[in-house]
């Protein structure tokens, strides 16, 4: 058994969440850097130039990449041999967020009908994982809600198959056009249920751009998407061009006879997310 003083996750979650809002990964940066080279719209190369020019001067002056700051959600893994101390680590993992959003945008409504600003950016969405060992690994994602309003889920008959898994991504990401701002990262879920399809695609946004399935059909249906997403000519910021994402990345869970679930989870051109281990 090993013993993590909640106070100690406080600190840490709270640093790596206003880190990202204003560092971006460096797989980004170098996907960003590439695409670049390969985007043949003037416009579109300009659009990157100009993303690339914001994320350095955030981050050299210690400022979001975006004015939305997002919802943080939480990703934690908790080794199944890890006892926490010195308080609750839900009521830690809340105040980590508060500390964070104390002098960042303010976006997290406590009611969805009644619209009152929680006015700390809490609650954080938080998703428990208990693995085996003494370890604890936490990802955060500070996902702004542009690209979100651009995400879809659906539950359909299997006998879609996977030209109509690949239909519902190319249609998803057609229709968002220039609002979840381009060049996105696609995160695909497919299979399970109404409940976690949704949040595979959502955590498949944690995978380092330029990953690849395991999976060797699964690998060939994200280049596939890459490329049919790329050929839609919406190109960065919408202005036009080939990047129009920077990497399809597909989760596939088991599911019901009767069932083929797809959900598809945007992120856009300023993907806050970060992961720390205790």
């Amino acid at each position: 058994m090993r013993t993590i003083d909640v106070r100690d996750v406080r600190q840490a979650v709270g640093e790596l969440l206003r880190h990202s809002a204003h560092s971006l990964p460096e797989d980004y940066l170098e996907a960003m850097r590439t695409a670049g080279r390969q985007e043949r719209s003037p416009t579109g190369q300009e659009v990157i130039e100009l993303l690339l020019e914001n994320a350095a001067y955030a981050e050299a002056e210690t400022i979001p990449t975006c004015q939305d700051t997002g919802m943080a959600i939480l990703f934690v893994e908790v080794g199944q041999d890890v006892h926490f101390s010195g308080g609750e680590i839900y009521a830690a993992l809340q105040d980590a967020t508060r500390d964070a959003y104390a002098d960042l945008r303010k976006s997290v409504v406590s009611d969805p009908l009644l619209r009152v600003n929680s006015g700390d950016n809490t609650p954080a969405l938080i998703h428990w994982e208990i693995v085996g060992g003494d370890g604890l690994r936490i990802s955060t994602l500070q996902k702004g809600f542009g690209a979100e309003l651009m995400s879809r889920v659906q539950m359909f008959p299997p006998a879609i198959g996977e030209e109509g898994v690949q239909q519902f991504v190319i249609d998803t990401v057609e229709k968002a056009g220039p609002n979840a701002c381009p060049p996105l990262i696609v995160g695909v879920g497919i299979g399970g249920s109404l409940d976690t399809v949704g949040m595979a695609a959502k955590k498949a946004l944690l995978r380092p751009i330029g990953s690849v399935s395991s999976e060797a059909h699964v690998a060939r249906l994200e280049g596939d998407l890459l490329d049919a997403l790329n050929g839609l000519g919406i190109g960065p910021q919408g202005l036009g061009g080939v990047v129009t994402a920077l990497a399809v990345h597909v989760e596939v869970l088991a599911t019901h006879i009767a069932a083929l679930p797809i959900a598809v989870n945007l992120n856009c051109s300023a993907p806050r997310r970060a992961t720390l281990e205790l």
